[in-house]
Formats: C-alpha cells, sequence, structure tokens
C-alpha cells in the first residue's frame, strides 16, 4: 500500500519529468479553448514539473501572459517566446529575478518548505494581487478518517524550527514531517499573502507525465495482459485527478479569484479499484485476467502496490474517500477515465525503451507470478 513516504518520494520524482509536450486534448494550444474575460499577469513558480506544463499551456490558450520562476534546468522550448522564464534558486534564498515585479497572480506548485513560502513573501507580498498552494492531503492528522474535508485536523509540527528545515532534513525524516511542514506552509502562506490565498490539496496526481508510475503502473500491467495480482477484494475506493484537470482548474481559480482550501481529489464519484482496472481493460483490450490477493498476505511478504490502500486498518485509508464537495462546487471537474488511460499510455509509450522498462512504482512480473504462486500455495 501507499505511505505517506511514498507520497514525497513520488512527488519528487515528479519534480524530475523531463519537458516532453503535453499529451491530451484540453492541455493543448491548438485547441479551440475559449479565451478568459479578463487577461491576467500568471507568476508561475516551478512550471517545468508535472502540472505546471499544463497550467501554462491552459493559460496561454486562455490568453494569459505567463512568467516561470525556477532553476533553469528543464527550460521547454515548444514555449519560445510565449513564456518569460526566469531563472533563481529558492534552496539558497536566490530570488533577486522577481524583485522589483508586479504581477496579478502567483501559483506556487514545488514548495514543501515554510521557508520557501516566507522567503517568496519577502519579495511578493503586495506585488501579486492573489496567491495558489498547491498543499497535499497529507496535511491531514489522521490519515486513516473516512470523508476527510477542508477542516479536518492538520498535522502537527514536533521538530525544534520549522524555518530551519532544509529539503535535506525533511527526506531524512519524510515520515513524520511532510505533512506537517505542508500544513506550516499553508499558515506561512496566510501569513505573508494574507486573505488572498487559496489552498489547493491533491490527493493522487495522474496522467500524462507522470514519472512516478504510480498510477501508470496499472494501465500499463492491465495493457500487458495475463494473469494481474489485485490487492483486497476489489472494492476498496480510491481517489486520483489527472494532472490536466488539477492544472487547468487552478488557472479558472485565479481568473475568477477563488480564494479558500479545496481538496483536489477525484473522480465525482466513487471509483472503486477493480472498476479502475477494468476501466482500464476497456481501453487496452487483449486477454487479461485479475486474481484477487488479500492485503494481509501481501503485508506479511513485505509487498506493497501503488494507488490501492485497504479501506480499513491503515493508517492511510482515508486517502480513498477524501471530501471533494467544496472543490467541485468551485469549478472542479474531471475528464472520463478512459481519457487519461488512453493518454496515459500513449505518453509512456513515447519514452525511451529504456525509461519503459524501468518499475518505478509495483512490482516487477517476475515478483507478481512469485506472489500468485505463494498465494495459491497458501489456499491447497
Amino acid at each position: 500500500m501507499t505511505t505517506r513516504r511514498d507520497l514525497l518520494k513520488f512527488g519528487a520524482l515528479a519534480t524530475a519529468a523531463a519537458a516532453l509536450p503535453a499529451f491530451g486534448s484540453s492541455a493543448s494550444l491548438g485547441n479551440a479553448i475559449p479565451r478568459a474575460d479578463r487577461p491576467l499577469n500568471i507568476l508561475i513558480l516551478g512550471g517545468t514539473g508535472f502540472t505546471g506544463p499544463f497550467q501554462v499551456a491552459y493559460a496561454l490558450a486562455r490568453g494569459h501572459k505567463v512568467t516561470t520562476f525556477n532553476r533553469g534546468r528543464r527550460p521547454i522550448a515548444e514555449w519560445g517566446d510565449k513564456v518569460e522564464q526566469l531563472v533563481g534558486d529558492r534552496t539558497t534564498g536566490d530570488l533577486k529575478a522577481l524583485e522589483g515585479r508586479t504581477w496579478d497572480v502567483c501559483i506556487d506548485n514545488p514548495t514543501s518548505l515554510p521557508y520557501w513560502v516566507r522567503d517568496a513573501g519577502k519579495v511578493l507580498a503586495g506585488k501579486v494581487g492573489h496567491y495558489l498552494f498547491i498543499s497535499t492531503i497529507s496535511v491531514y492528522a489522521d490519515g486513516s478518517s473516512h470523508g476527510m474535508d477542508e477542516d479536518s485536523a492538520l498535522a502537527a509540527y514536533k521538530g525544534k524550527d520549522a524555518m530551519a528545515e532544509t529539503r535535506e532534513t525533511l527526506m531524512a525524516d519524510i515520515e513524520n514531517l511532510y505533512g506537517p511542514l505542508k500544513a506550516l506552509s499553508e499558515a506561512e502562506a496566510h501569513k505573508q499573502f494574507g486573505d488572498k490565498v487559496t489552498i489547493v490539496r491533491p490527493g493522487y496526481i495522474v496522467g500524462p507525465r507522470d514519472e512516478t508510475d504510480r498510477f501508470t503502473y496499472w494501465p500499463k500491467r492491465v495493457a500487458e495482459g495475463g494473469e494481474i495480482l489485485v490487492p483486497g477484494d476489489g472494492l476498496d475506493p480510491i481517489q486520483i485527478i489527472d494532472g490536466r484537470d488539477l492544472g487547468e482548474w487552478m488557472i479558472r481559480l485565479a481568473e475568477a479569484g477563488t480564494t479558500g482550501v479545496f481538496n483536489a481529489c477525484g473522480p465525482d464519484y466513487t471509483l472503486t479499484m477493480d472498476a479502475a482496472l477494468h476501466g482500464c481493460h476497456a481501453v487496452s483490450g487483449g486477454p487479461a485476467s485479475f486474481t484477487h490477493v488479500p492485503g494481509e498476505f501481501l503485508e506479511k511478504q513485505g509487498v506493497g502496490l501503488p494507488i490501492w490502500v485497504p479501506r480499513e486498518g491503515s493508517p492511510y485509508s482515508g486517502y480513498g474517500t477524501v471530501s471533494n464537495a467544496r472543490a467541485i462546487a468551485a469549478g472542479l471537474s474531471f475528464r472520463p477515465l478512459a481519457e487519461t488511460v488512453t493518454d496515459l499510455l500513449a505518453w509512456y509509450r513515447s519514452l525511451p525503451a529504456e525509461r519503459q522498462a524501468e518499475v518505478r512504482a509495483g512490482i516487477t512480473r517476475e515478483k507478481e507470478a512469485e506472489l500468485l504462486k505463494a498465494w495459491r500455495m497458501q489456499g491447497a
């Protein structure tokens, strides 16, 4: 099963995504996306990782002016002069490129450390009209609670000095620090930017450009066919959101000037593990069968599978039932699962062969066969 440690580990992989073109219709500049009523001048901190390019593409299509700020390690050539790409380094406090500038909106994508928000505030407070911060559902104190909403209690920081935490100290104690530091980053956002703040808390972000392979493991495995090991009884709920749905909704939040806190989890119905896998199979086709293996057996074998969590008995059982009612009321919408799976497989198959051969999440076919054999022998 996936844990909070996995969330951060996979999040780090996501930020390492290569500058690849955006797959899927609504994120493409060539489609008929209606122009916004009022063009905005938008600053995106990050912008070249997973969801950032979708934000940029949609913002440009809506007629907005976009500036990105990052370390410049992954400049996206396809943007050309359509996007102003500023270079700096928030880990060292180098935000000089932002000084003396004003923007209507700032979207903060990569921050996991409170001092990043503090430093941004020193330069941008009073210089941006609206600050949108991508947080995480890992901020909640009790991940096992079903129906967590935006008012649920947040994880408490138990260290000595949150502002002294660095990327290195975070990675050294991910399980205990990730959620609390994200929660404190949210608080710092309000401290620096007042009531003109939007906090967006996603769960599992999936789709094209996802370098973590968390969800990708399943469409890829189903497309390969044969006997597929499914954890649990298939009825455990899961929540995912396409990175394009998240990125585009954040631009619409900026356009509307919407503030507040929102859980960005999808879809807008209960999606079980079995339903997700059969949805993948409906896209890929081919001979495939699904064998359910109890989570208890997998746990004894020391094996976890991505995205899935049991609906009871795990510190993260609530990750499949987070309330998204407030976000839906604020305009969050979800494309069909089939579209996400189709575009994800197309993107994945465009990657180099050696990358496709990697297993960044899930288990190898050999391990899967070994587990299925052991499960059958136990029941013999």
